[in-house]
């Protein structure tokens, strides 16, 4: 069974800074220059503990790592930072606005036991790269902390806890913080004895899907088996053998994916459109006094109304068309939950099989994918439908990984709510 427990999370202290300056996106998503203005914006933002700078005449001794374990014991010194007194969850609420609709995002944190995946129930669905996962782990060593938590999800159609937090923020939130799109983003502490039992108990025989950290909790993994490897692991129950979750329930509304395009390298010795033409049939978006943006709204209309269809932007053309499936089999040989899934017959057959793509890039905004490919030397620009929630349950109950970049989990958590540490 899944073990969430309550923990001793470190929060910033709302009585010396406040919280919009303070709080970070996830790494993987901060440029360089955003990364300055952060650094700029406040000496105490969370982005010098979680993704510092490398500096001139870094050694051994002094590099990003160092500093980030030595703002965290500083911070908590000053005072910056707090250490709660008891055991808590914490209710985490997102309201943000997508297509002119508000919306909400709703979950907890909590401290979760770490186990080998495919052995229990923590279920990842993406594949990972190794860089990522150097750079968490030494945020492990050096910090022995969970500096931001993995977005994971669980399914209740009892939705006891669900039903808890409606309770909870209907009170005066702890923090409080808007980010740079404007949403708000709003932490509540959880520890009185019964409301901590209800999760406990609802999520004892829950299993859990990574929808974003895929990174963090395999560097969580092989920090604890590092610990083990020491000997310190000595009775199973301490801080380092759980990882930081936030935990939201895939019965609720509010949770949103969104679809990460590929901009690609294609062989000049092949034809692009009679290749495809094969698997499927494909339409011209707009007419010669269509507009550029008209043409694309209209490749995106098309998408959104079939399953299994594509948009694709031409650079030698200048042109967007939708590829919809013929319904003609492939010979792929692929599991059932993995062989239907729009982004894995992006990759398995259109750009293994068909194409024999070997280079291609990802972009969330069509704007800028569709520029990128003008700019470099790319040859087009794939756009997809975004996954759905429910497939990624079906993939990870499987055992199988989608190829990365598949989900785009929306919004994103911001880094420095609750840390914790080891």
């Amino acid at each position: 069974m899944a073990e969430v427990i309550p923990f001793k999370g470190i929060l910033y202290n709302p009585q010396k800074v406040v919280a919009d300056e303070t709080l970070a996106p996830p790494y993987d998503i901060i440029t360089p220059e955003f990364k300055e203005a952060l650094y700029k914006k406040n000496s105490y933002n969370i982005i010098r503990i979680d993704f510092g700078k490398d500096e001139d005449g870094d050694n051994e001794n002094e590099n990003r790592y160092t500093r980030a374990s030595r703002f965290l014991s500083d911070w908590l010194e000053e005072g910056i930072l707090i250490n709660d007194a008891e055991p808590s969850f914490y209710c985490y609420e997102i309201t943000y606005e997508l297509n002119s609709q508000i919306k909400k995002t709703r979950g907890f944190l909590g401290a979760v036991r770490i186990e080998d995946l495919g052995s229990g129930r923590i279920h990842p669905h993406e594949m990972t790269y190794s860089k990522p996962k150097s750079d968490r782990l030494n945020i492990l060593r050096y910090c022995s902390a969970n500096t931001s938590p993995i977005f994971s999800l669980y399914s209740s159609t009892e939705r006891y806890t669900s039903s808890l937090l409606e309770d909870i923020v209907r009170e005066k939130p702890f923090i409080e913080a808007k980010n740079g799109d404007g949403f708000m983003h709003r932490l509540w502490r959880i520890n009185d004895k019964a409301s901590i039992e209800t999760i406990k108990k609802e999520m004892s025989d829950k299993d859990i899907f990574i929808a974003d950290g895929h990174h963090r909790y395999e560097t969580s993994l092989k920090f604890k088996k590092e610990m083990s490897d020491k000997g310190l692991n000595k009775t199973g129950d301490e801080p380092f053998n759980y990882t930081l979750m936030f935990l939201a329930n895939m019965e609720d509304d509010g949770l949103t994916l969104l679809p990460t395009h590929r901009i690609v390298e294609i062989d000049s010795d092949i034809n692009t459109k009679e290749t495809l033409r094969e698997y499927f049939s494909i339409q011209k978006a707009g007419s010669a006094e269509t507009s550029e943006e008209q043409a694309r709204q209209k490749m995106f209309e098309v998408m959104h109304k079939n399953t299994h269809s594509f948009g694709m932007f031409l650079t030698n053309s200048n042109t967007y068309y939708t590829l919809l499936s013929t319904g003609l089999k492939t010979e792929l040989t692929l599991p059932e939950c993995l062989k239907n899934l729009d982004v894995t017959m992006l990759h398995k057959l259109i750009f293994e099989k068909l194409l024999k793509i070997e280079h291609y890039e990802y972009e969330m905004d069509p704007d800028i994918a569709v520029e990128r490919a003008r700019k470099g030397s790319f040859e087009a620009v794939f756009f997809l439908n975004p996954t759905k929630i429910h497939d990624v349950k079906e993939v990870a109950l499987a055992g199988e990984r989608m190829p990365p970049k598949s989900t785009y989990f929306y919004p994103k958590l911001l880094t420095g709510m609750v840390l914790y540490k080891f």
